[in-house]
Order: structure tokens, then C-alpha cells, then sequence
């Protein structure tokens, strides 16, 4: 490959690792199966290898992919958390021993399971819990002590602790706890984390404590970072001494004498995930002994004391016996796969989704295919391809009724999915009435997908107006019901109704319009009536807003059901109108971008913070950027309004500019 020809890939690689390094460590929602990324990452290193001249401080095999959300107080690590070199095979494994021994040590190894989860350090004072953090970018992570104390099988005091002990350790989601998580997401018209690791570290990352309490989450600890009050020589001596404090330390951990004793370690690992309850991404070799460590050193990004070998991902064929068809909040059908029973990754697996109508015919599926099915990140079951038809197979089609009511089915305009619309269809009121309970819509305590579905099947709900009709008695009929519980949930359900406009907007499940647009709707507007009077082109008015969600917003109150709705809701009580503070004009009629890291704020408050005072938060550069607020690594948005000659503004000008005593400078 030529120069230019590699440059240009570089370019493209770093964007696609970047992008999904972002989704990963800081959204917890990659887009990319971890060894599609680890191919993508190796190409890099490959491509830098040959071609020198093309690395850079900023690109992504430089340095640990996370960075501080800016939800959390920040953290400087007083020891590093390093990331991993990762290999593919055992001679990649023989490689690293000979550049250990080449370093002029004699190496033992400790090999153990790699647990895949997110990085944690637990910082304890004679014995307390007095701070936890995430990894972040290895350098600086998020303050999540109150949340990690909230998790109850994480230690808060140890006996018989040393003066002061940081321990470095991987949170994690049980394979059980998960399964029961996106069970409830799925009830609530959610759509569930992809795996546990996902599940994980949004659990971990939440604003409320007791959201993570209640996910189930563990921790495995794996390292000591930093100790006063004791001595240790050896990482098998540390993980031995943790235990005895009371750490769950990893699960498995073995001593070896040499690269083939570990590689054969690796074999055993990888033959009893089937045993496990929680997901590993691999294995690790460590050298033990902590002065050899010392001498060895690290990269700017790896230790060079350590691996982790990962294992390639398992796919089974097996054979489709039939395709069930589910409906949803939306009333979006939903195919899902029935094969023979096959044996992948730990468990056994008979049905894994197939997403919507384009990907059932891109794949040619009939009934009766022998199929290719993986697992997802190891635990979410999927259809990846076809190995062969059976001899006169015809392709599967999707029903032209509702499988639950019968009603016709439609394709809309732009949609992949077939949906539903009939209003009264009963798979759809379940999870209505989920959706319209949870957390982000009209938060009523108790009221979860278990209550719901009894209330449903008892008749006593049929949309979110019976709520608000509901007795003591009525509720007492609940199982495991008492009358303590049931005073509660009437009590919250009396609560919700001054719950603001936005809420209740969510609460509807107008379809495109989650909480952030709600607001926007609510904002703008001030009653529901004048929404429910606004034309569609008056609501694609708003910033943010386009035609499909404003036909969404238009189609849902013209719907007579919905009328009826309203009506009964405003009857009971409910709160109709918009209680949130008046926009300030400080940047009205600007557009804003914010690039980069910045040192206080993250993007997020950054760009609420112009939406407050009146302007216009955008995610790309143009000759209508007013101004480009830019923070440390701001890359190629900065070099545009550079270019553009757009005026760019530090955090500090920008926080200054929205003061009462500032002046706005003019663009």
C-alpha cells in the first residue's frame, strides 16, 4: 500500500474506532460486536507499523478510549488505570513472553478470567469505603461513590484493613440480574442494553442511587493500586490478601512457570464459560512479581507486564422451525426466530430476534433454513445468516393482520417495521400503560410491569385513565398486595398528577417523540391545549423538530381515542400546563457548537445551557455557526471554524457570555 493510499485509511479507521470508543466507554451503547472493533483496531496498529510517519499523540492506539461524562465530579487517578494489549492468538501470547524475557526477566505468571464489565477503583481509609471512580480516560474518571455504596455486594467496611487500600476491580451484571432487567425494558416498550457490560456500566452511571441498587450488579477485584500499612511482593500474594479482607476478587487465578502452562490455562478458561453467571471478553497473563513489573514498565497506553488473549466469537448452525410475531408498545411487529435448541456460549438458545420485515428478506429466510446464530456479545442471541434452504423453500412472509387484535397492519412511509394502529389493540395497552408509569413519564412508585400486567388481566386497567380510578379494594384483589402497598401506590398515583406537562407528553408514547422533545413541545407551546390546536407546520417551528416528529405529534391528538384520553385525564385532575422556567435571550437567534473536552461542563450541559439562554445547540460547523465553544482535543470541527473564520470561544468566554453582567459580543 502506498503512502497516501495508507493515509487515508488511517483517517478512516481512527474516525470509525473513535466513534465507537465514544459510544462504548461514554454512552455505554457501541454500534460495533467487540471483535469487529478489535479487527478495526489491529488494521490501525498494522498500518502504524508500517507507515511511522502516520502516528499521531491523538490517535486511538495512543491512548485509553473513555473520558469523564461531566455528570459526575471528576477524578484524577493517583495511579493510572491502564488499558490492555490485546491477542488473537497463542503465538501472539509466545511473542509477549519473549519480549518479557527479553527484558531480562524471569518470568512466573498469574493467568485469570478477564471479566467484561466497567472499570472501577474503591478507594478505602482504615477499613471504609470512602470513594469510588470510574476508569474514564485512565487518567481522569467520575466521582460514583454514592452509587457504588448503593450495590450490595460491594464492601463498605473491611476488617482488619490497612491504613489505606485502592483496589481496581470490574463491575458487572449477573447473567440472571440482566435477564430480568431486559425483561422489564421490554415490557416498558424499552429497548434493552445489548448485553451485560452495556447494562452495567449504565446501571453504575445513573443519577439516581437507587436505580443502580436495584440492578443487581457485582464487582470482581482484580488489582491492587495503591497500599499504606502492608507489604506485598506478588500479584497472587495481593489477590490472597484481598481476599481475606472480604473483596470478591477474581474468580479464577492460577500461578504458572511458563508461556505454555498459561496458554493451556487460557484452553480450560475458555471451556468452562458455559459454568459462568457473568460474561468475560477473555483471559489475562500477568507477571507476578511486582519488581519485575516495576522494572518492565509501561507503554503510554499498556503495561508491558501484561495481556489479554481474546476468544473468537462461537457460531453454531442450526435449523428454523418457525417465526413468532410480537407486538409492541408502538404497536411495531417484531419477528423473532425458533430454532432447534443449540448449545453457544454457556447457555442454550432456541429463539433470537430477527428485527423487522428488510432483514427477514435480506437474508432470504424460509421456514426450514439451516441458519448461522451467534450470541450478541456473548449473550444476546442472534441470526447472522442462512447456509442453506431446504430444496423448494419459499420465503417467509409477514402477516398482513395484527397477530393480538387482527387489525390490519401497515407499512408506513420510511419504516423498516410493520406496525399496528388500531388504539384498542390489547398488546399495546400493557405496554402502554408500562411506558406511561416509569421513571422518565409520570414516575409512579410501585406501579412496575409485574402490577401492571395484574391489573390488566384483572381488567381493572385498560389505558392510563383507569389508573387514576383505581380503589383501595380494587388494589387489595393484587397479589401480594397489603394494605401498606396499596395506600402507596394510590399515593403516587395521586402525586403524578402535577407532574409537568413534559411528563406527561412522554407519557403518552407519541410515537418519534421521546423526553428531550416532549420538553421542547411543552416548552414552546405552554398548554396542551394550545398543542393539541397547533398545526404541523407550527410545531416543526421548534428547534430540533421535523416533519415527521411534528406529523407524529398532529396524528396522535387528532386520533378520537386520544380525546377521550385527554378528556378523563383533565377529569381526575392532572396537570395540563408547563411550570418550567422562561427562556433567557442572551444568544437568541445563534447557533452554537460545542466541540472538545471542556474543563467544567459536559456537552450536554454546555448545549442545555445555550438552549436555556435562548440559542441554538447544533452538531456541525457552518456559515450559520454563531460561535464554536471548544474544549482540549476539539479535532476537525475547531479546524472548520477556523477555517470558516467563525469566532471560537474558550469555556470560560462562553460561561462569562451568558452572565448577568457580561455583555454578549457579537458574532
Amino acid at each position: 500500500m502506498e503512502l497516501e493510499q495508507a493515509k487515508k485509511r488511517v483517517e478512516e479507521l481512527r474516525t470509525v474506532i473513535e466513534k465507537n470508543n465514544r459510544l462504548y466507554y461514554d454512552q455505554d451503547a457501541p454500534e460495533l460486536e467487540d471483535f469487529e472493533y478489535d479487527a478495526l483496531t489491529r488494521e490501525l496498529k498494522e498500518l502504524e507499523a508500517q507507515f511511522p510517519e502516520l502516528v499521531t499523540p491523538t490517535s486511538p492506539t495512543q491512548h485509553v478510549g473513555g473520558t469523564p461524562s461531566g455528570r459526575f465530579a471528576k477524578v484524577t487517578h493517583a495511579v493510572k488505570m491502564e488499558s490492555l494489549l490485546d491477542a488473537f492468538s497463542f503465538e501472539e501470547l509466545r511473542d509477549f513472553d519473549r519480549r518479557v524475557r527479553e527484558a531480562g526477566v524471569e518470568p512466573e505468571y498469574v493467568v485469570e478470567i478477564k471479566i467484561d464489565g466497567l472499570s472501577c477503583s474503591l478507594e478505602y481509609e482504615n477499613g471504609m469505603l470512602v470513594r469510588a471512580s470510574t476508569r474514564g480516560d485512565g487518567v481522569v474518571g467520575e466521582d460514583v461513590t454514592a452509587n457504588v455504596k448503593a450495590i450490595k455486594r460491594i464492601p463498605k467496611q473491611l476488617k482488619n484493613a490497612p491504613e489505606f487500600l485502592e483496589v481496581r476491580g470490574e463491575v458487572y451484571m449477573p447473567h440472571e440480574a440482566f435477564q430480568h432487567l431486559c425483561a422489564e425494558q421490554e415490557l416498558q416498550g424499552a429497548a434493552p442494553f445489548k448485553n451485560p457490560r452495556n447494562a452495567a456500566a449504565g446501571s453504575l452511571r445513573q443519577k439516581d442511587a437507587k436505580i443502580t441498587g436495584s440492578r443487581g450488579l457485582s464487582i470482581f477485584v482484580f488489582n491492587v493500586q495503591q497500599i499504606r500499612g502492608k507489604e506485598l511482593t506478588t500479584h497472587a500474594e495481593s489477590l490472597d490478601y484481598l481476599k481475606s479482607l472480604g473483596l470478591p476478587v477474581s474468580p479464577r487465578y492460577h500461578v504458572v512457570h511458563d508461556i505454555e502452562t498459561a496458554i493451556a490455562e487460557i484452553e480450560q478458561i475458555g471451556q468452562s464459560r458455559s459454568t459462568l453467571d457473568f460474561d468475560m471478553d477473555g483471559a489475562v497473563i500477568k507477571v507476578n512479581d511486582f519488581a519485575q513489573r516495576d522494572r518492565m514498565g509501561s507503554t503510554n497506553k499498556f503495561p508491558r507486564w501484561a495481556i489479554a488473549f481474546k476468544y473468537p466469537p462461537e457460531v453454531k448452525e442450526t435449523t428454523l422451525r418457525s417465526i413468532e410475531v410480537a407486538v409492541g408498545r408502538t404497536g411495531v411487529l417484531t419477528p423473532t426466530a425458533c430454532f432447534d435448541p443449540v448449545f453457544l456460549a454457556g447457555t442454550t438458545v432456541a429463539r433470537a430476534t430477527l428485527h423487522n420485515e428488510d432483514f427477514i428478506r435480506q437474508l432470504g429466510l424460509c421456514i426450514g433454513d439451516t441458519i448461522q446464530v451467534r450470541k450478541a456479545g456473548d449473550i444476546i442471541p442472534e441470526v447472522i445468516g442462512v447456509t442453506r434452504h431446504e430444496a423448494e423453500a419459499e420465503p417467509y412472509q409477514m402477516p398482513e393482520v395484527c397477530p393480538s387484535c387482527g387489525a390490519p397492519v401497515v407499512h408506513l412511509e420510511d419504516e423498516a417495521a410493520l406496525r399496528c394502529v388500531n388504539p384498542e389493540c390489547p398488546a399495546q395497552s400493557l405496554r402502554n400503560i408500562i411506558h406511561f408509569a416509569s421513571r422518565d413519564a409520570m414516575d409512579i412508585d410501585g406501579l412496575g410491569a409485574a402490577v401492571a400486567a395484574q391489573l390488566v388481566e384483572k381488567g381493572l386497567v385498560h389505558s392510563a385513565a383507569d389508573l387514576y380510578d383505581l380503589t383501595l379494594e380494587q388494589l387489595l384483589t393484587l397479589e401480594k398486595f397489603k394494605e401498606k402497598s396499596a395506600t402507596n401506590l394510590l399515593q403516587a398515583i395521586e402525586n403524578s398528577k402535577q407532574n409537568n406537562l413534559d411528563k406527561l407528553l412522554f407519557g403518552f408514547g407519541i410515537r418519534n417523540i421521546g423526553d428531550k422533545a416532549a420538553a421542547l413541545l411543552a416548552e414552546h407551546f405552554g398548554s396542551l391545549e394550545a398543542i393539541r390546536e397547533a398545526t404541523e407546520e407550527q410545531i416543526s417551528e421548534i428547534d430540533g423538530f421535523g416533519g415527521v416528529m411534528a406529523q407524529s405529534v398532529t396524528e396522535f391528538f387528532a386520533k378520537d381515542g386520544t380525546t377521550d384520553l385527554i378528556h378523563r385525564l383533565a377529569d381526575a385532575g392532572l396537570n395540563m400546563q408547563w411550570k418550567g422556567e422562561p427562556k433567557g435571550d442572551k444568544l437568541a437567534g445563534k447557533t452554537l457548537v460545542v466541540t472538545g473536552t471542556l474543563e467544567t461542563l459536559s456537552r450536554n450541559e454546555a448545549e442545555a445551557l445555550i438552549v436555556k439562554n435562548g440559542g441554538k445547540a447544533s452538531g456541525s460547523v457552518s456559515k450559520k455557526t454563531a460561535y464554536v465553544v471548544a474544549g482540549t482535543a476539539a479535532g476537525s470541527k475547531l479546524t472548520k471554524a477556523q477555517a470558516l473564520g467563525i469566532p471560537v470561544l474558550t469555556e470560560e468566554e462562553f460561561l462569562a457570555m451568558l452572565r448577568d453582567d457580561e455583555p454578549t459580543p457579537e458574532a
